[in-house]
Parts: C-alpha cells; structure tokens; sequence
C-alpha cells in the first residue's frame, strides 16, 4: 500500500492556492476543472520524487460552510529549520497558533482551517525567543 493524496475542501480556491503555493512553499502537480460536475481539482505536493500530494477540491456551487472539518485531524510538513518558516510565514499573516516554544512542533490553520502542523527536520532546536514565550492562539 502507498499513501497517496489527502483531500480537503476549500471555499475560495484563490486564497488556498495563495497559503499552500506562495506561503507553504507547495508545487501545482496538476490541476483540471469539470464544468459538468461544477468543481475544480487541484493536486498539491512539495515536488519531490513520488511525494504524497494533497488534493484541493473546490466545489463551485457548495454552501458557504463545511462542517467537520476537523475530524481528519489536520495535515503535517517537515521543515529545515521551524522558528525561521514561522518566522517567514508569520511574515506573510499567518497566525502560528501553536508556537514552536519547543524547538521541535508548531501549527497553523489554512484559510479554510485546516490544522497544519509543522515538525523540526531530525533533532529538536534549542527552545528560543521569541517562541519560548509566546502564547497558543485560537485551536490549533
């Protein structure tokens, strides 16, 4: 068995792309829109040789509103160095919800709120400021 794709569904396509292409780094695999079924599918991943993806499904006449969408539990990306990619996308407007204040974990949401977290590559950093210090926000 190989872990394929996760897919979660996104209201507004644009601002979507926005977080996980310009702000999470990820590469459009592919993406293909059916006028038929009224949605458009977008494949994500980080453009590595044989990558899991995540798939964005945006449903063209969907309500305003999803419901449950915490109940997959929430998508994880390994990063080089945590407290700088917080610092960048912290940057950027994204609200870290869960400080790295350990050297090793944080998570974010997605526009669409999708808990993400964000995992040290191999050892934990030393706990740094201003992580150490800074307080959870909202769920994460």
């Amino acid at each position: 068995m190989k872990y394929l794709h996760t897919m979660i569904r996104v209201y507004n396509l644009e601002k979507a792309l926005h977080f996980f292409v310009d702000v999470l780094g990820l590469k459009i695999s592919r993406q293909k829109e059916y006028p038929q079924g009224k949605y458009t599918l977008v494949f994500l991943s980080t453009g590595e040789l044989d990558a899991p993806e995540i798939e964005l499904t945006y449903n063209w006449e969907e309500p305003s509103a999803y419901t449950g969408g915490r109940n997959f539990g929430h998508l994880a990306y390994e990063v080089d160095n945590i407290y700088e990619y917080c610092a960048r996308i912290q940057s950027m407007g994204v609200v870290i919800n869960r400080p790295p204040r350990d050297g090793r974990m944080a998570f974010i949401r997605s526009p669409d709120n999708i808990s993400i977290e964000l995992l040290q590559k191999g050892e934990s950093l030393p706990p740094s400021e201003p992580w150490l210090s800074m307080p959870n926000s909202g769920e994460w």
